[in-house]
């Protein structure tokens, strides 16, 4: 019998130390041959116009386009945090730590990727390419005019409808949210039954599933609201006076 077993030391150790060696390498020969892109120092009588964050933050700057900022800047960077610390929780694999092949952790990784490669990056790529003086969406090939002017035709969801009575509008709004979250945590049932089987989902419990189910579906919140703003100019789905949504 084969053992499929190998030391830490020297064969795992011995490669992140080279891996190490040549990362340094590129990062030392890259400062020295490319100068980093730092402007002038501030000037308190000049704002820059876009008035940009660092690109680590830019997903957030992006994010309040599109959210309250109590929402893009509290809630959904603190659900991220808190569904980090929930993956060994909800995780049931049976293999273990450590075991992270395409065939074993599929839809995981895919998840991952949908999650930071392209909801996250892909909001601080806006936010670095796109976003132009007063904030105005600009494509590569159009010129960054800051004396364009975008007329503000943003209207709450419930005004789109034809609600104008206010407590009415908060009703609606509240049940477009919970038929959101209850549609979407659904279909994510109906899609778990149907590709890992009753039987897992039975071992998964309803409180994982439940967990995972929303964390998901708020996470695709993001791509959904960005299309009701970009098409239709929707601002918010649920306007009450303590929060909006």
């Amino acid at each position: 019998m084969v053992d499929d077993k190998i030391h830490t030391w020297p064969h795992l150790v011995r490669m992140e130390f080279l891996v190490a060696l040549f990362v340094m390498v590129v990062l030392i020969l890259w400062s020295i041959t490319i100068d980093a892109p730092l402007e002038e120092p501030a000037n308190p009588t000049r704002t820059p116009n876009p008035s940009k964050a660092p690109w680590y933050f830019l997903g957030l700057q992006e994010m309040l386009v599109y959210f309250d900022p109590w929402h893009a800047g509290v809630v959904l960077p603190s659900l991220i945090i808190v569904g980090l610390m929930m993956i060994p929780f909800i995780d049931i694999n049976p293999k273990g730590n450590g075991y992270y092949t395409y065939k074993e952790r599929k839809y995981e990784l895919w998840t991952f990727f949908l999650g930071f490669h392209i909801l996250w990056v892909s909001m601080i790529i806006i936010g670095t390419f796109f976003r132009g003086p007063g904030w105005n969406l600009f494509w590569p090939w159009q010129h960054w005019d800051p004396h364009k002017v975008v007329a503000l035709t943003n209207v709450d969801l419930p005004y789109l409808v034809g609600f104008r009575d206010y407590r009415w509008s908060a009703v609606f709004g509240l049940f477009c949210v919970l038929a959101y979250f209850v549609v979407g945590m659904g279909l994510f049932y109906a899609w778990v039954i149907r590709v890992k089987g009753k039987e897992f989902m039975r071992r998964w419990g309803p409180v994982r599933f439940g967990i995972t189910a929303f964390l998901f579906v708020t996470m695709l919140s993001l791509p959904v609201k960005m299309f009701l703003r970009l098409v239709f100019n929707v601002k918010y789905i649920l306007v009450t006076p303590w929060l909006n949504i």
